[in-house]
């Protein structure tokens, strides 16, 4: 007889996202999610409250428009695409040059800190006061060798040879006022007192204060002071307020809030220095070159006064007339203003580009002062020679002598200026860090962003489960297989009680038809019982057998429960254990071990005598027997059909429990003999492949599967479209 089949379905291939799936997967393993965002949000809480606070010291500076020039003329810069001022000041902010100062007037380049215990020692130093617990914490678990609390260092000098930069060196604290040094391989170095200067084999150091046990070690390393600047750089954050607003904030995180505050107060105060001395450095250039003109000038006016009293000589001429000295005045006050500006031109040279505003009107003003001069040059012209010459050598002599008067009075402006500079830049708001709200940790942040890396991390491996998890879910893999599912059986939480031995007590009852006839399995085993018995009608005899793919799936469940169920219908029963390697049946009655099936079919007698009786009336059990070398030959043997063919005339069912199909070839022989063959998937873990290798296999050795049976259904969010209507199932307790 062909076994039942069922046309495999196929389904079209779905790329969309389905929310809701995702959603009712997420709600079935809510309790690993919870798990998991729990242990990562009390490891954010754990850190939050143990981690190191790092504080954020901040200041404010205020950079003013820039003068210059011999007038002190502001740098006005219109163009909109032109570079902020304060862009170039946070840059020399940033720069080695104030950075490095910085460093080497605190020492930033030496490190000097207790060894405190991982993880813990910096939490458990901060819960230290010294009020209460002396100035010096007692060691915990007597490790001396780490700071507990109240421990304090100050190295004021700390020199090593180059190969030792960067290297960490050991200071242990001796009895009161002393240490020793040690190297990275716990070689003694140099031993000396607190206040004292100790020297030996290249190191230097000079200890200022020192309080700790005897014992306790520090951690020091001595660095370039370049290396250290720059990565105090990396740690300065300065920006500006608004575009052009001239305000800039300065700030710097570190663990000890009043070092941050020193470090900004030395940077601001040596930046505010190097800016004025920037200042007054272009005021002493200035002066320099004003300074330079001075004996040019004089050399040129006492040529011009040299020239004039010659040419009076000459001429016999001491005088002009009133009207060309009135000319005279005013060409002698046009080159005296032309001068100046040309003067001012010098240093817009400097300064500017010839399309800048500012320089593009003094170059205006000095073309109309030129064409002012030129009109007065033609009255000139019509004047005797002798009043000409005379003109232009008191005007060369007047103009000279004015030039000269003015780079003297501009001379003594920029010695002024220089003497006096303040710069542009002064602190507004002095350095402060907040010691009661520290900048890092933010202790609701980290929890916020813990919780929320524990449900990527628990979505991820959830994720990774599916993409390696091939269990079956649903029974539909199953039937697209082509092999019908006769029934689906759901877990049951009450069976795990059942394997629970009472001490001294051998025959509790362990089968779960027996101690909760009630549960939904067992309803479904009765279910599968009235299939059965319609579809074994036109079979070739009464022998089920019940197999599976792969061990530990429920089919020795399967086999001893339905037939107890089949029992009670008023069916007489014989239950087979074929697994002559593991048979345990007997175990679930409650029996003891006898002479079972491998013996029969070693001896070819003793069959009606080897069946044990249960509690059930109609049901007997044929027990596996003694253990057998070899069990595949002895179901080989025309004993086992013989033993068949006698037990059909006194049963009306037969069930034989086989071990699993892909182990051994057991089941395969049982299934040649058997007239009907299941096999026993388990919802998670069995796979659709599984199920396929046992189908195939026993197709080949010429069994056809009449059906599946689908065992342990965990009822599901991401699986009830499946868990409605034709696998539901419902409880119906009975009435009281």
């Amino acid at each position: 007889m062909t076994a039942l089949t069922r046309p495999a379905i196929e389904y079209e291939a779905d790329n969309r996202i389905d929310l809701a799936g995702i959603l009712r997967a997420a709600y079935d393993h809510k309790a690993f999610i919870g798990a998991v965002t729990g242990l990562f949000g009390a490891c954010g809480l754990a850190y939050a409250v143990m981690a190191t606070p790092v504080y954020q010291a901040s200041s404010m500076l205020q950079i003013e428009p820039k003068k210059s020039g011999l007038n002190g003329t502001p740098e006005v810069v219109l163009k909109p695409d032109s570079v902020s001022q304060a862009t170039t000041e946070i840059e020399l902010i940033r720069s080695r040059a104030v950075l490095g100062k910085a460093v080497e007037e605190l020492k930033l380049y030496i490190t000097a800190e207790p060894r405190r215990v991982p993880l813990l020692g910096g939490y458990l130093s901060r819960r230290h006061d010294p009020k209460h617990d002396g100035p010096l914490a007692a060691p915990f678990l007597g490790l001396g060798a780490y700071a507990w609390g109240g421990e304090r260092i100050e190295v004021f000098q700390l020199e090593v040879p180059d190969e030792q930069l960067g290297q960490p060196l050991t200071l242990m604290a001796q009895e009161p006022g002393r240490f020793m040094l040690y190297d990275a391989d716990d070689a003694l170095l140099l031993s000396g007192a607190v206040g004292e200067t100790s020297e030996r084999n290249g190191f230097r150091i000079q200890v200022a204060e020192l309080l700790a046990r005897p014992g306790t070690e520090f951690r020091l390393m001595r660095d370039r002071p370049q290396t250290s600047a720059l990565d105090y750089r990396k740690r300065l954050k300065v920006s500006e307020a608004g575009k052009d607003s001239g305000i800039v904030h300065l700030a710097i995180e570190d663990r000890d809030p009043q070092r941050a505050n020193r470090i900004l107060d030395e940077i601001g105060r040596l930046y505010v220095r190097q800016n004025v001395e920037r200042s007054s450095a272009e005021a002493a250039r200035r002066l320099e070159f004003l300074r330079s003109q001075v004996p040019l000038l004089r050399q040129e006016l006492e040529k011009a006064e040299a020239a004039l009293n010659a040419y009076q000589t000459s001429a016999r001429s001491v005088d002009i007339s009133i009207e060309t000295k009135a000319v005279l005045d005013q060409i002698v006050a046009l080159d005296t203003v032309i001068s100046e500006h040309r003067l001012k031109k010098v240093e817009y040279d400097r300064l500017y580009t010839p399309e800048h505003p500012l320089y593009q009107t003094l170059m205006t003003k000095i073309g109309e002062l030129e064409q002012q001069r030129a009109g007065l040059l033609k009255k000139v012209e019509v004047l005797p020679s002798t009043q000409q010459e005379l003109l232009r050598l008191k005007r060369d002599m007047e103009v000279t002598t004015q030039t000269y008067t003015l780079v003297l009075n501009k001379a003594q402006e920029q010695d002024v200026i220089r003497a006096g500079t303040l710069g542009n830049v002064r602190v507004i708001d002095p350095a402060y860090a907040r010691v009661d709200k520290p900048a890092r940790p933010v202790r609701p942040l980290v929890v916020v962003i813990a919780v929320l890396l524990g449900l990527m991390v628990s979505a991820a491996l959830l994720l990774l489960r599916q993409v390696f998890y091939r269990g079956l879910d649903t029974p539909m893999p199953i039937e697209n297989l082509g092999l019908p599912v006769y029934a689906t059986l759901p877990h049951s939480p009450r069976q795990q009680g059942l394997y629970r031995q009472r001490k001294g007590q051998l025959a509790r009852p362990r089968l779960l038809a027996l101690a909760e006839p009630e549960d939904l399995a067992v309803e479904s085993l009765r279910s599968l019982r009235t299939s059965l018995k319609f579809a074994m009608l036109e079979t070739r005899n009464k022998v089920l057998m019940i197999s599976s793919p792969t061990a530990g799936v429920g089919k020795s469940f399967v086999s001893s429960n339905l037939a107890v169920v089949s029992a009670q219908a008023g069916q007489k029963v014989l239950l087979i254990d074929a697994d002559m390697r593991r048979g345990h049946l007997h175990r679930l009655f409650g029996l003891a071990p006898r002479a079972g099936l491998s013996d029969i079919l070693a001896s070819g007698t003793g069959f009606p005598s080897s069946a044990c009786r249960t509690e059930l009336q109609n049901l007997q059990l044929l027990c596996a027997g003694q253990h057998a070398p070899n069990p595949s030959e002895l179901l080989t043997h025309p004993n086992f059909a013989k033993l068949l063919k006698v037990a059909s005339q006194f049963y009306d069912l037969i069930i034989v429990d086989t071990p699993p199909v892909l182990a051994v070839t057991d089941a395969v022989l049982v299934a040649q003999q058997a007239g009907t063959s299941l096999l026993v998937a388990r919802c998670g873990q069995s796979t659709a492949a599984q199920m396929e290798a046992a189908r195939r296999r026993l197709v080949q050795n010429g069994v056809l599967p009449r059906g599946a049976i689908f065992n342990g259904i965990k009822r599901k969010a991401s699986t009830s479209a499946y868990d409605t209507g034709a696998y539901g199932y419902y409880s119906y307790p009975r009435k009281a």
